[in-house]
This record gives structure tokens, sequence and C-alpha cells, in this order.
């Protein structure tokens, strides 16, 4: 009982997140942003990589934390099947560009992006993690599919990282007719 309540006493001091309020169906916020794809510079720009396919926007709270390590391999582990099926796959955090530099590749494998998310889109995509003290430095471990018309197709928030590769995929595989 008493390490029950040390853990419910544990999530409440270190925070909870507020689910994305985006629903399906909203046009997806348009941002730009610096990141790093195999530990080199990358410019992303989602209504240009939109003109490409349908692209995924997994936020995740932070690098090189466990869930975050665990999750970035099971996307890279999933990438070859994510471009079989035409999307582009984007990780956003508010890490910094070294920090990101270094999580794409050693975690992510050169497999996929990583971009710094700043606090408007943390704010436009309703991504923030609020922490008990009001902090909203992080962001919640929420994906979006967003199709080539720029409306979300699908959103999965959940701080759990182990569905976010499966549901996802499921969702670009039916885009593409697969």
């Amino acid at each position: 009982m008493r390490s029950l309540l040390a853990f419910a006493f544990a999530v409440m001091a270190f925070g909870t997140s507020a689910s994305a309020a985006l629903p399906v169906g909203a046009k997806a916020p348009e941002f730009s942003t610096k990141g790093a794809l195999a530990g080199k510079d990358f410019a992303f720009d989602l209504e240009r990589a939109l003109d490409e396919g349908p692209v995924v926007l997994y936020f995740y709270p932070k690098a090189f934390t466990q869930g975050c390590t665990l999750e970035a391999h099971a996307f890279a582990e999933a990438m070859p099947d994510f471009k079989a099926a035409g999307a582009q796959v984007v990780g956003l955090s508010a890490d910094d560009l070294p920090t990101l530099r270094k999580f794409s590749t050693e975690e992510c494998r050169d497999a996929f992006p990583v971009a710094t998310a700043s606090p408007a889109v943390i704010k436009a995509y309703d991504v923030a993690l609020v922490r008990k003290d009001g902090d909203t430095g992080l962001t919640d471990r929420t994906s979006y599919v967003v199709g080539r018309n720029g409306r979300i197709v699908m959103v999965h928030s959940e701080m759990d990282w182990r569905k976010h590769v499966q549901l996802t995929l499921a969702t670009v595989k039916k885009l593409a007719g697969k």
C-alpha cells in the first residue's frame, strides 16, 4: 500500500499531461523549424513536406530519457514501412539543436529527423506537458498523422510510447491503400 501511495504521489508531483485537443479533421497548424537528421542540421517545413505525402509528427518529452529512447528505436525500426507507405516521420521536442544532433544519430539511428518544437508549436498542437509547478517546458507524448491536404487524420496522445508507432503506421498504410 505504501508503494502505491508513493507512486501516486510521484505521478502528481512530476506532472500530468493535458490530452491533445486537436481533433481528427482539424487543419494542422503550419510551422517551420530546425532539427537534425543523422547528426546533421535539417530544416523542416510542414507545408513543403506535405507536398511529398502524409507526415507523422510525433511529439516526445525529452531526448535520452528511457521512454523517448525506446520510442525513437521503434520508429527507426519501422522506417522502411513508413517510407513504403509514402510517409515522412519527424520527432519533435523542446530539446536544443546540439542535443537533437546527438539523439538523431545515437537513438534515431540516422533513420529519421528530429526537430525543435518551439513554445508556439507546442501551444498550437496542444502538447504542453503541464507539471504541478505550472512549467510547460516539455511536450507530452502525442502523435499526429497529417494527410497531404493538411488535415489531421489520426491523433494518439498517451505517455506510454508503445502504441505510437503501431497506430501511426497503420494509419499511413491505410492512406496509401496498403
